[in-house]
């Protein structure tokens, strides 16, 4: 049985849904703002607004991220710990490890996290099945500028860029 809607129409749908979602909470916090019913119900529907709006960047940010899930391999995060197992290679790197982050682009279309730590080298596609989960990994690294990683992602330049370094190693002691 075939959908009603296209492929891509549901890809988008599907890439958007958490900023349709608070745009919808949004909507709905403003239908019960506006309705007769005093201070107390009027101060709800702003309330309910305030929460929608409060979703709305975060989701926004996470649909600017997300490419796709076609690409090789899939990606895994489990208690700050990324694992790629792809076709040829793969692997695992806990987020407390990582010392550099970077986004490499080819002469194609191929984009690919680079993740380094001091004894190994991560490669991750960034339409990897599972690679969405990366972003709030990411974005949980001290230091990282969010709107960089995006604009890295959707940037054409080829190349490597480096967006992230840590800063000193982690000690054990203050």
């Amino acid at each position: 049985m075939s959908s009603f809607f296209r492929p891509e129409a549901i890809a988008a749908l599907t890439r958007w849904r958490e900023v349709l979602m608070a745009t919808a909470v949004i909507l709905i916090g403003l239908w019960i703002a506006l309705r007769p019913g005093g201070v107390i119900v009027t101060g709800f529907g702003y309330v309910v607004m305030a929460l929608g709006s409060a979703f709305m960047v975060p989701a926004f940010r996470r649909a600017r991220f997300l490419t796709g899930s076609e690409g090789p391999g899939a990606v895994q995060v489990d208690e700050r710990r990324i694992v790629y197992m792809g076709p040829i290679t793969g692997g695992t790197m806990a987020l407390d490890d990582l010392r550099v982050l970077s986004v490499r682009r080819d002469g194609g279309d191929q984009v690919t996290w680079v993740l380094a730590d001091t004894t190994q080298l991560l490669v991750i596609p960034v339409d990897a099945a599972g690679a969405d989960a990366l972003f709030d990994a990411f974005a949980a690294l001290p230091g990282l500028n969010v709107d960089r990683l995006i604009q890295a992602v959707q940037s054409r330049t080829k190349g490597s860029q480096r967006l992230w370094v840590r800063e000193r190693p982690l000690a054990l002691t203050p």
